[in-house]
């Protein structure tokens, strides 16, 4: 497949790629395929890579047909699907061969495992110590400006409730946090999630193990335990390098990963419409040398999934005022603005299809 008409001239305005001698661990190297940097990990990921929550043993063969087309990054979770994209990636990972792939999973749990013993505390708390806790929630939300709409973009149902819990949790830590005996079970928590993905995924390693999963704050990226469990897995040889996600206060997110000098990589919802939220937090992530993978690209502008949500004609008014060219899909548009900005090493599309994988992942490729 080869660029040509509007998109090429979409490629041509993203930021330059890494050069083709660049020194770095490469893998599944095409020539057609633009590779950036993925900060310290020195991993030369594709511009587009594949997320993992619909991908399932009956659903991957379309993951095959995009390595086919460059891509070498595959990301997955243990709650996609309720386990079934660790298996569905199995297969594909035995198709295209487990070291031509760099593969991602996410610690799922441990933020609810968190905030199951931390409510416990809040429970326990009289009527008055609980309202001065929601008071600070507030109070570190409205200073974040974390519900902007623009910023939290709303992209499911239980959003602010997480945000809100996370926060709480954070809070809690601060002022009970020497209260609690289960801390040895976060840390184990992480250890054993990361074996149950690598048993699923029929691997003896990942490449990056993602925890938190979901993190909604700069605090969520500062405990202790999970870069405790990250050294025994990483001298057990199960995953080489530590990341966190998140959808919620990406800035908060970003900028405690680079100041925790324990990540090096984050993976964050960053679009055309939060971009205006985030600019300090990505120049804090570049300073730091930390990999920053954008996701959620395109959600904010173009619901998708056939959900019956109009998209918002203000929303997509910015993409069309950034690319006015009709023979792009607007979706497409946003995933080439964000490779505009050499400050992202990615952008993860939910390629659920063979039809998205021709339509996406060609936006990774070189302006020739």
């Amino acid at each position: 497949m080869s660029a040509s008409g509007a998109l090429l001239a979409a490629l041509s305005r993203k930021a330059a790629p890494a050069a083709d001698d660049a020194p770095g661990e490469w893998r599944n190297k095409r020539p057609e395929m633009s590779y950036r940097r993925l900060g310290r990990t020195n991993f030369m990921v594709s511009e587009m890579i594949c997320g993992g929550n619909t991908i399932s043993p009956t659903n991957y063969k379309h993951v095959v047909a995009a390595f086919d087309l460059g891509l070498n990054y595959f990301d997955t979770a243990i709650q996609y699907g309720r386990g079934a994209s660790h298996l569905g990636y199995a297969k594909a990972l035995k198709e295209v061969g487990r070291d031509n792939v760099f593969l991602t999973t996410k610690a799922s749990p441990w933020l609810n495992d968190r905030k199951v013993d931390f409510q416990a505390i809040y429970d326990s708390l009289d009527a008055s110590e609980q309202k001065k806790i929601e008071t600070a929630v507030r109070e570190e939300i409205d200073r974040r400006r974390a519900l902007d709409v623009d910023y939290i973009c709303h992209y499911f149902s239980s959003q602010q409730e997480q945000l809100e819990s996370s926060i709480r949790s954070n809070i809690l830590n601060k002022r009970y946090g020497h209260k609690m005996e289960r801390r040895g079970e976060w840390k184990q928590a992480l250890i054993d999630q990361l074996d149950s993905a690598l048993q699923a995924l029929e691997t003896d390693h990942v490449d990056i193990v993602m925890c938190p999963h979901a993190a909604s704050s700069y605090d969520d990226t500062q405990y202790p335990e999970v870069f405790e469990a990250f050294e025994v897995i990483k001298k057990a040889g199960k995953a080489r390098h530590l990341g966190v996600s998140g959808h919620n206060n990406m800035a908060g997110v970003l900028e405690g990963a680079a100041a925790s000098e324990q990540y090096s990589v984050a993976m964050v919802a960053y679009s055309i419409v939060n971009a205006g939220y985030m600019q300090e937090a990505l120049d804090a992530a570049q300073k730091a040398d930390l990999g920053v993978i954008a996701m959620k690209v395109a959600r904010p502008v173009n619901h998708g999934r056939d959900n019956g949500l109009p998209n918002d004609p203000r929303r997509v008014a910015m993409i069309e005022a950034h690319n006015p060219d009709k023979n792009l899909h607007v979706a497409q548009k946003c995933y080439l603005w964000a490779l505009e900005d050499s400050r992202i090493a990615a952008c993860n599309s939910e390629l659920v299809n063979l039809e998205l994988v021709e339509a996406n992942v060609p936006l990774g490729y070189k302006a020739v």
